[in-house]
């Protein structure tokens, strides 16, 4: 039977592609300020493929080319292979064990030769393909406690395979896979205990021991006053009461210091640490407390006055060339702090210090506009969907961008940990490019075929 050749811009939508497009490019601006140096000839360095602009340039094309071909793939396609694929994404993680190459003391790189791909990074497309091929299933109901299980198995497993590769950065963005669980009706109480988790573990590294368990006994009491008639007719409230308590006191003084001494990193726990201005914490065995001492020297933190917080070399930089920008920044190739090569990883992880050095405030404004935009759009193309499939799937590249843009920024000016994320669309990086393109043009060709109920 004749079958239709598919049309490439048929139902794609515009604004998606063009917010695509503008992201990208600002990005090539921004690597190109911080990298181009005066008198370089600029056409031959830009097809040259040693520069890092030069090899962004090419992987974006290289991108345009995936992008192409996943429109004129059929949307079946990606049902009908997705928990292949996520097998697959499995699989490369696990592959990384014994051919990996170690980055930045994480072995969770494959090298290809012109560039190294992070499978945990790749994972997420095929971890949202799964997810959204398991909750459109027919006759599943994400009310009963098994289906959040196996659903939360399905987005957690990369994660905590990239934990034992010693990189919990990348498996922080995995969390964002529960926006779209709550979209499909997961109880607000499991984002409401997760929130109050951070919570807690933050409070622990931030409060005195003492003061913070005199605050959750507390806290505990004023909870047993308040339903104390309740109590009276149900002692298993109390029962809860205590057992929460019991809990907190429990990841207070086990969980925290477990996870500071033996599962994170010297250089993890510094960046968690600058962040938060603490430099009195005690460790338990002093070869730990040593390997700190030796961290802090190597990063370059110093303190900034007797009663200031510490602050770790990379975000003082990346603060400085930020501040420095002002209110219209000091232009296109003008900025000194980037140029000058003072932020460390300005291309990469800490790009959002060239733009406020460059274009400063406006320009941070209209690059969060523009991110916000595409995640705005992504929601509205999600509600219209027939399909669950396509519903599930977008939302979920629409989290992970938020989470990626959230974390990123947010490190960058100081306020939350560095988990080395890269900021979407903008960082240099192949594996980072490609894979957005991926999810984006995913999300798009989903949309374009919006009137087919897919499984």
């Amino acid at each position: 039977m004749y079958q239709k050749k598919p049309e490439l811009a048929k139902g794609v939508d515009a604004l998606m592609i063009w917010l695509y497009v503008i992201l990208v490019l600002f990005g090539l601006l921004c690597i190109f300020s911080v990298e181009y140096k005066n008198g370089d000839p600029v056409l031959q360095t830009f097809l040259g493929f040693k520069r890092e602009y030069s090899k962004q340039f090419y992987f974006f094309i290289a991108s345009l080319v995936v992008a192409t071909f996943i429109l004129l793939t059929d949307s079946k396609f990606f049902t009908a292979t997705s928990n292949l694929m996520y097998a697959a994404g499995i699989l490369l993680i696990l592959a990384t064990f014994v051919v990996g190459k170690e980055v930045g003391g994480s072995k969770s790189w494959i090298p290809l030769g012109f560039m190294n791909i992070q499978p945990v990074e790749v994972c997420k497309i095929f971890t949202s393909l799964a997810i959204a091929k398991y909750l459109s299933m027919p006759d599943l109901d994400f009310s009963k406690t098994k289906s959040q299980l196996i659903a939360a198995a399905i987005a957690f497993s990369p994660a905590i395979l990239s934990v034992l590769q010693k990189e919990p950065g990348a498996a922080i963005v995995y969390f964002s896979f529960s926006i779209a669980f709550y979209r499909e009706g997961l109880p607000a109480i499991y984002l409401v205990l997760v929130f109050s988790l951070a919570i807690l573990v933050i409070a622990s590294i931030v409060v005195p021991p003492t003061a913070l368990l005199i605050a959750l006994s507390a806290i505990a009491l004023m909870v047993a006053m308040i339903f104390r008639r309740k109590i009276k007719r149900d002692k298993g409230i109390l029962v809860v009461i205590a057992g929460i308590w019991l809990l907190c006191v429990g990841v207070q003084f086990f969980l925290v210091p477990a996870l500071f001494e033996k599962v994170l990193k010297p250089h993890q726990v510094v960046r968690i640490f600058t962040t938060f201005g603490i430099d009195d914490y005690k460790f338990k065995a002093p070869e730990r407390q040593a390997e700190m001492q030796k961290e802090y020297a190597k990063l370059g933190t110093v303190r900034k006055g007797s009663n200031e917080k510490i602050e770790g070399y990379n975000v003082k930089q990346s603060k400085i060339a930020i501040g420095s920008g002002g209110f219209i920044g000091k232009g296109f190739l003008q900025g000194t702090q980037t140029r000058g090569e003072f932020v460390p990883a300005q291309n990469t992880d800490f790009i959002f210090s060239s733009v406020g050095e460059s274009f400063g405030w406006v320009g941070c404004i209209i690059l969060m506009l523009l991110y916000f935009g595409m995640m705005f759009r992504l929601v509205f193309l999600a509600e219209r969907q027939r399909s669950t499939f396509s519903r599930v799937y977008i939302y979920c590249v629409a989290s992970i961008l938020f989470f990626h843009v959230a974390l990123n920024v947010c490190m960058t000016l100081g306020i939350a940990p560095s988990p080395g994320i890269t900021l979407p669309l903008l960082s240099y990086g192949g594996s980072s490019l490609v894979t957005f393109t991926i999810l984006l043009f995913i999300a798009i060709k989903l949309d374009a075929d919006r009137q087919m109920v897919l499984r």
